[in-house]
């Protein structure tokens, strides 16, 4: 693992600091991997260390459902895959830090090399059944995204948050855009209407936390892959 000793931005300050440290730092990317992108949203930014308005696991209603995840901002431009790892563990009960996590993931300053490391580490940590899914189009087919859909409905009521890389640039259902043009990992912790919208914890972005339609992750994950 290559730990960041020379330069460790305060990523729980505001977006602005954050993203002022990654113009200095320059964006690393290798092989599909991340690493630290920029969002576009312009909301204010959430706690660094909150859990979730589910703080439990909130049960199935109207057709949803949300598991209690503790939120964390990625602790460098180059974690996104152990933030966003640790934040789905974090609703299985296992506490291991984003240090732990880099070193179990392979992570260098140039990310994190593809889904099929995070499937890996969740499976190892957790015990549960993951394994990794790809889009390998550059837009996801109505049978991919029906895919997506089923695998994290099937997740989440398992209570195993998914976690998936992406690429380019989204719109949540706020209307929010979030844009990683390098890549991105995030983990997917809820649904909602039958699995049509999903809920995201987003370790670089300025929500944090925000609703996407099923469609728009799928096409967001195309050319990369997921794990459920």
């Amino acid at each position: 693992m290559t730990t960041m000793t020379r330069w460790l931005p305060d990523f729980t300050q505001a977006p602005v600091v954050r993203k002022a440290a990654l113009a200095v730092a320059g964006l690393a990317v290798a092989g599909g991997a991340i690493a630290g992108p920029a969002a576009t949203a312009n909301a204010a930014p959430t706690s660094a260390d909150k859990p979730t308005a589910a703080a439990q696991d909130s049960g199935k209603r109207a057709g949803g459902k949300e598991l209690g995840f503790t939120y964390k901002f990625q602790e460098t431009y180059f974690y996104c895959a152990p933030a966003a790892t640790k934040m789905a563990l974090s609703a299985l009960g296992k506490d291991l830090s984003q240090n732990e996590l880099a070193a179990k993931l392979g992570t260098t300053e140039a990310g994190t090399s593809s889904a099929v490391e995070t499937t890996r580490v969740l499976k190892e940590v957790s015990g549960k059944d993951y394994r990794t899914v790809e889009i390998p189009g550059q837009k996801a087919s109505k049978a991919e995204t029906d895919r997506l859909r089923e695998d994290i409905v099937r997740a989440v009521d398992d209570k195993r948050p998914v976690v998936a890389n992406i690429i380019g640039t989204s719109t949540d259902t706020d209307g929010h855009g979030h844009s990683y043009e390098g890549g991105h990992y995030i983990a997917v912790v809820g649904y909602r209407d039958g699995g049509s919208t999903v809920k995201i914890g987003d370790s670089w972005s300025d929500e944090g936390q925000y609703w996407i339609s099923t469609d728009k992750l799928a096409n967001w994950i195309a050319s990369r892959g997921y794990s459920a």
